[in-house]
């Protein structure tokens, strides 16, 4: 048996529509600028023909769950929402068809792609990676998970809003995703061995912008389980 010098971390795990399992994440994979209405809003383009989609990672131990309250993270005056739909995998796939990744879709569920925009813009000027603007403690809110034989509507074409305190601030819907699930899927399955307990979080609509100490916040998806959140008050 191997002896550890310390106690290693617990697996992140997400609670499952209906089950007493709950689902443990491996990797969370983000895709950016995959509508063209926050790629614009955040200045720049896309054009399909030309390009490939755009991801980055999130730790799984940056991963929390529905209604938690966290504190305004350090190091930012310019917290930003990003609301999203999230695709969880129990099978592994690479160099996958677009076909073939559907059936390793175990199900779908609401997320926060939470961002100091304020040291993204740094890390753009400098052209630095994003990690200390993405990929931070709670940075990946993930909702409870539906498994897809448990959801009716269509993810296709699924709207998708985000709520501060009650006010819409986020609204659109999926069937305006650059890249669809299927070709993402395959995308990232030619560069990685996919596997079971992963997440893709698959861009956000526009309209994103600041969250305060105090709010609270709220994502729905039609079909699937809402997810909550609080930003704990100073």
């Amino acid at each position: 048996m191997t002896q550890l010098l310390f106690s290693a971390p617990p697996v992140t795990t997400l609670p499952i529509l209906d089950e007493t399992a709950q689902f443990p994440v491996y990797r969370v994979f983000c895709i950016g600028r995959n509508y063209a209405a926050h790629a614009a809003e955040m200045g720049a383009s896309v054009d399909k023909s030309k390009q490939d989609p755009f991801y980055f990672l999130k730790s799984a131990h940056h991963v929390i769950g529905h209604q938690q309250t966290i504190p305004f993270p350090p190091e930012t005056n310019n917290f930003h929402h990003e609301v999203e739909l999230v695709v969880a995998l129990d099978k592994p796939l690479f160099q996958a068809t677009e076909k073939q990744v559907l059936e390793a879709i175990y199900g779908y569920a609401v997320g926060f792609d939470l961002t100091r925009r304020d040291l993204q813009a740094k890390d753009k000027e400098k052209s630095w990676p994003w990690d200390d603007a993405k990929d931070f403690e709670n940075a990946a809110v993930i909702g409870v998970i539906s498994p897809k034989e448990k959801v009716k509507q269509s993810m296709d074409k699924a709207q998708i809003t985000l709520s501060i305190n009650g006010q819409i601030r986020q609204s659109g819907s999926t069937a305006n995703m650059i890249w669809s699930v299927a070709e993402l899927l395959a995308y990232i399955s030619r560069f990685y061995h996919l596997q079971a307990g992963d997440l893709i979080m698959t861009g956000t609509p526009e309209g994103v912008g600041a969250i305060q100490a105090g709010d609270t916040l709220l994502g729905e998806i039609e079909g699937l389980s809402p997810l909550a959140l609080t930003i704990a008050a100073v």
